[in-house]
């Protein structure tokens, strides 16, 4: 089954979005800009059928498929459509070798897969781990999927994944594809010259084992490395907040160097490991780096994209609320409390 991809969804949903972002208090960063409202026009072909979409890209000889989900009033949306989207080198890169539909989180409208079967667009979402917008999701022009990026993906990071996808050696991850351009760049240390101290992090050592014993509050553990600019915003901008301070003295709040490899930390499940190692283990690619981890030692949540302060408090209240465990995304979670913040300001 194929349904046009402007039928509306819940018109409901996009009104309350609309009113959402009408009522968010000033913010600076990305949370203080645009609001998503709809995908580029060279992203809305007729029918949502990418088995259809996969034959066009093997009779064209492109290279794959790129899905992006995303949710209207999403600030992060906005400004990936706007700076990596609407980046002209990296816009005709893309045009060039993908195939692109945008489609919506919350989405029920039905849909088909890569693989022929009909299911909602709401449904592939869950399927593919796309909890969190945007996500980039990437397929081959056999339907297997090749790529999957979570979060904001700034313009540099873009055409990073483009220049993997489009020009990276076979057999290697996108993981380790990054660290080698990482590490072959020369470091300029300006930006973050050292970790930056905080009396919310635990010092070492670092016993986080939580099996067989529980802990009584869950862990989180931030991967930073000197020359981050992103980390040394994260601590000028976000972790200096007094919401997002208070909120994270809830939980035990580990700070690891993501190039450190002879510390040794006992991780949550027992396992004795590096933070270099656990960083590559856990599947980051970059940083500033979120793991969140439940007291029995379950991981709830990766993030390695950028978060500011409400999806930091987001990130950290869907954990402390143990919405995870009925089954909600992110994304629900924020949607939910975007609507508590809504209903508090009228």
């Amino acid at each position: 089954m194929v349904i046009t991809r402007n039928a509306p969804w819940h018109w409901r949903g996009i009104f309350c979005a609309a009113c959402l972002a009408l009522a968010t208090p000033a913010l600076a960063g990305i949370e203080g800009g645009e609001r998503h409202k709809a995908h580029p026009p060279w992203m809305e072909p007729g029918l949502i059928d990418l088995e259809t979409d996969l034959e066009t890209i093997r009779e064209q000889g492109k290279r794959g498929l790129m899905v992006l989900y995303t949710t209207v009033g999403c600030s992060y949306c906005a400004e990936f459509v706007k700076r990596s989207l609407n980046d002209p080198v990296l816009q005709e890169r893309l045009r060039d070798n993908f195939i692109s539909v945008g489609l919506e989180i919350f989405d029920d409208a039905e849909m088909t897969g890569p693989d022929g079967a009909d299911l909602s667009i709401k449904a592939f979402a869950k399927e593919q781990g796309a909890e969190m917008a945007p996500t980039l999701l990437f397929f081959g022009p056999d339907g297997q999927r090749t790529l999957r990026a979570v979060g904001y993906q700034t313009p540099e990071r873009f055409g990073l994944i483009l220049d993997y996808l489009i020009d990276g050696p076979s057999g290697i991850s996108f993981r380790d594809y990054a660290e080698q351009r990482t590490k072959s760049r020369p470091r300029d240390p300006s930006p973050y010259p050292a970790l930056q101290a905080d009396p919310l992090f635990v010092p070492p050592p670092y016993a986080l084992a939580r099996q067989p014993i529980a802990a009584d509050r869950p862990l989180l553990v931030l991967f930073e490395r000197v020359g981050c600019a992103g980390c040394a915003s994260l601590h000028a901008n976000v972790l200096a907040l007094p919401d997002v301070r208070e909120i994270l003295t809830q939980f035990e709040v580990v700070r690891l160097d993501a190039d450190d490899d002879s510390t040794p930390v006992i991780a949550p499940d027992g396992r004795r490991t590096t933070p270099a190692k656990w960083f590559a283990d856990a599947g980051f690619s970059d940083v500033p780096a979120f793991l969140y981890v439940d007291e029995n030692g379950n991981t709830v949540l990766r993030n390695d994209a950028v978060a500011e302060r409400q999806r930091l408090l987001n990130m950290s209240g869907l954990v402390l609320d143990k919405k995870y465990l009925d089954g909600w995304s992110y994304q629900r979670y924020a949607r939910s409390k975007a609507i508590e913040r809504n209903r508090s300001a009228q």
